[in-house]
């Protein structure tokens, strides 16, 4: 698709990448990932810390030049039109790029002012903000008196100054308490709805399962899954299965018990020894009970749940989302660069 061809309806591309490829030292962060998002969507792309996720995130908002590879915003290159690209999208961080020594007010206006805006125009569209994510009662306050979801919101709001027709949310809801993040999830409908698209990055499949359309899986810099969040959770099951023994030496028979009983492959977590596994069919765990106690095994801990972002991690990648982010922090302490 070419810059001429860009338009605002629904059955375009907004984002196009191909090859993605990121290399700081010895690591590849990003190892040729590839995406496309649709206008008018919101697009999860799921993974820990230490995937690749924001590494991807600041190459297609023109923050960092890929090593390799291609990516189009609209139809437009990301490295030979970085300055158009730049127009047409917004970033939030996963940490406020405000000024705590004033108020919020104040930080929208600079932000506007340093966008264009007249002085008129920028105290009006700091007021339609602040109004928009429900902080007018705390516009006058100093921002080191916010909560976090309060500077979350404030530098959402900053980022849509210019009303952007794509949003970059890079992991907008880290750290935040249940209620907050619930109010960042229908602001991220709003925007949706009134017209943009929004590519976001999380850690929670939950976060994925309210908002978004489609999700891409990354591990180690790679897309390793890409469907909707049903797609993801119907390849591993319709329920996860975790159990842990009360003696630690049964855990191989307990595994083979599971795997014979429900007919899957599982998988063992490296601390605790806790045994994960697909379930079609809940109601097998009455079968799976039986098995175990006629081979004398007790159990600490059973749980029949929805599957996780850790519980997908573990099927598709054989590792969870813990292993790999203590791993990947570790190998990257060694060269000095931690990817992100």
């Amino acid at each position: 698709m070419n810059g001429g061809q860009r338009s605002a309806n629904k059955g375009e591309w907004a984002v196009e990448a191909e090859g993605l490829i990121k290399t700081f030292g010895n690591n590849r962060a990003v190892d040729g990932v590839n995406l496309n998002v649709r206008a008018g969507t919101i697009y999860g792309v799921l993974g820990p810390n230490g995937a690749g996720k924001t590494t991807t995130i600041r190459m297609l908002a023109t923050l960092l030049r890929p090593d390799n590879g291609s990516a189009r915003i609209f139809g437009h290159d990301v490295v030979k039109e970085s300055q158009v690209v730049r127009q047409l999208i917004g970033v939030t961080g996963q940490y406020a790029s405000v000024d705590e020594s004033l108020s919020a007010t104040e930080n929208l206006i600079i932000f506007s002012r340093l966008l264009g805006l007249s002085r008129k125009e920028a105290k009006q569209k700091a007021v339609e903000l602040l109004e928009e994510f429900g902080l007018t009662e705390a516009a006058k306050r100093p921002l080191k008196n916010f909560s976090g979801g309060m500077r979350r919101r404030l530098d959402l709001a900053a980022s849509l100054i210019a009303q952007p027709p794509l949003i970059f949310l890079d992991e907008p809801t880290t750290g935040l308490d249940p209620r907050t993040r619930n109010q960042m999830w229908d602001t991220i409908r709003r925007l949706v709805k009134s017209g943009s698209t929004v590519l976001l990055t999380t850690q929670y499949l939950q976060e994925a399962d309210e908002l978004a359309d489609r999700v891409a899986v990354i591990d180690r810099g790679r897309v390793v899954a890409e469907g909707t969040v049903d797609e993801l959770k119907a390849s591993i099951g319709s329920s996860s299965l975790q159990l842990r023994t009360k003696n630690l030496q049964d855990i191989t028979n307990a595994r083979h018990i599971v795997e014979k009983v429900l007919n899957v492959q599982s998988n063992v977590s490296s601390e605790g020894g806790k045994i994960t596994a697909p379930m079609a069919e809940a109601d097998r765990v009455t079968d799976l009970l039986i098995a175990l106690r006629e081979a004398g095994i007790n159990l600490a801990e059973l749980s029949v749940q929805k599957p996780t972002l850790d519980e997908v991690f573990l099927t598709i990648t054989g590792h969870s989302v813990e292993e790999h982010a203590s791993k990947e922090f570790t190998e990257s302490k060694k060269v000095g660069e931690v990817s992100i």
